[in-house]
C-alpha cells in the first residue's frame, strides 16, 4: 500500500506541476503495436502516422516507427514535440515513403511551440490517418477531445482512472473507444528527465543511467480493432461461483444488492454470473475483458445513479460506498 501511495503521489505531483515528461519504454510500444498486426497485418499500411507530444530525439514511439517504417508499410511518419525549456519552437521529424530511414532522427523546428492545441499541430492532425503517443498526464482530457474532434484512429497510453472521467467514459460506453491489448495489470516503467526528483519508492535509475518511475494502473486506449475485445468472457452460474469461486468474498457473501440502486454487486470480473439477467455493478478492470457482443454497458455509478441516492459518490452496500463500479447487463444470447 505504501509503495502504491508513493507512486500515486508522484503522479499527482506531475499533474499539479505539469511535469509530464514520462517516456514510454520501447518494448511497451513494440508489444502493443504488433498486437494489432496479429489481428490485421495491414493496420498501418499506407497510413500517415502522427506522433505528437514525442520529442524526436528521445521518444521510443519515434524510434519504433522509424525502425519498422517499411515493415509496417507506412506512407509517412511525423513526430513533433513542444518547445524545450529555453526554446520557443517545437521540434519536428518527418519520414516519407521512398526515403531511407535514418539511424537517428534528424529533426528540425516547427514554426510554433508545438503545443498540440495550436493551429500547426491541429493541421498535422488533420493530415494524418492515425495518432499514436503518450499524451501529457495533466492534459489527457483535452488531448482525447482533440483527437475525437477530428475523428482520427488512435493509440495512446494513460492511467486507467481516465475511464471514470466524465468527459471520457461516454466514449467507452458507446464503443467509440476501448482498451488496448498488451497491458491488463501490474505496473510499467517510464523514463523521466534527469532533473526529475526520485522521491517515490518506485523510482530508480536503470543500467544505462536513466531515471525511471514505475506506474500502476496504466492502460492503452484505442479505436483500432483487435481480436481480444471480441472474445467472450467464460462465465459460470451464480450457484457455481458460490460453490467454487477462488474469491472467498463470493463464496461467503455471494451477490448482494446495492442499497441505493437496483443492481447486483459483482466484486470480481471472473465471478460475473452467466444466469443473471439484471444490471450488475463490476470493477472498472472489467473493461480489460469487455466483449461488446456479450455485454451492454449501462453506465458508471456516479453518472448513472441519481445524485441524491449516491453514498460517498458511489453505489453502496450496508451503507459503505464501493469503489467505482461500471454498470453492465448481459446481452440476450451473449455467451
Amino acid at each position: 500500500m505504501a509503495k502504491r501511495k508513493k507512486t500515486n503521489d508522484a503522479l499527482m505531483a506531475a499533474r499539479d506541476n505539469k511535469s509530464d515528461e514520462f517516456y514510454t519504454q520501447y518494448d511497451d510500444v513494440a508489444r502493443e503495436v504488433e498486437a494489432y498486426l496479429d489481428y490485421d497485418p495491414d493496420t498501418f499500411r499506407d497510413k500517415t502516422v502522427l506522433l505528437p507530444c514525442d520529442d524526436p530525439e528521445r521518444s521510443n514511439f519515434t524510434r519504433y516507427f522509424v525502425r519498422r517504417f517499411d515493415a509496417l508499410g507506412l506512407k509517412k511518419l511525423v513526430s513533433t514535440s513542444i518547445a524545450a525549456h529555453g526554446e520557443t519552437r517545437g521540434r519536428i521529424f518527418t519520414l516519407s515513403r521512398g526515403e531511407t530511414p535514418p539511424a537517428a532522427p534528424r529533426w528540425g523546428y516547427l514554426d510554433g511551440d508545438g503545443d498540440f492545441r495550436g493551429a500547426e499541430a491541429s493541421r498535422l492532425r488533420d493530415e494524418a490517418d492515425m495518432i499514436v503517443t503518450n499524451p501529457p498526464f495533466s492534459l489527457f482530457r483535452e488531448f482525447v477531445a482533440w483527437i475525437m474532434a477530428a475523428g482520427k484512429k488512435f493509440l495512446i497510453i494513460g492511467n486507467q482512472n481516465a475511464l471514470t472521467y466524465k468527459e471520457f467514459f461516454p466514449y467507452i460506453q458507446s464503443n467509440r473507444v476501448w482498451l488496448g491489448v498488451s497491458i491488463t495489470g501490474g505496473d510499467r516503467a517510464f523514463n523521466v528527465p534527469d532533473a526529475y526528483p526520485l522521491e517515490a519508492l518506485t523510482c530508480g535509475v536503470d543500467e544505462q543511467g536513466r531515471k525511471f518511475i514505475r506506474v500502476k494502473g496504466v492502460r492503452w486506449f484505442t479505436n483500432l480493432e483487435h481480436g481480444r475485445r471480441h472474445q467472450p468472457l467464460p462465465l459460470m452460474t451464480m450457484a457455481e461461483n458460490r460453490r467454487s469461486s477462488p474469491h472467498k468474498l463470493i463464496r461467503e457473501r455471494g451477490y448482494p444488492r446495492y442499497d441505493n440502486y437496483d443492481a447486483v454487486e459483482v466484486s470480481y470480473t471472473d465471478a460475473i454470473p452467466s444466469d443473471c439477467g439484471e444490471t450488475m455493478g463490476v470493477p472498472i478492470t472489467f473493461l480489460d475483458k469487455y466483449c461488446p457482443e456479450q455485454f451492454e454497458i449501462v453506465g458508471l455509478d456516479r453518472y448513472t445513479v441519481p445524485k441524491e441516492k449516491l453514498i460517498g459518490g458511489r453505489v453502496a452496500i450496508g451503507g459503505k460506498p464501493c469503489y467505482a463500479r461500471i454498470l453492465i447487463r448481459k446481452k440476450t444470447g451473449g455467451a
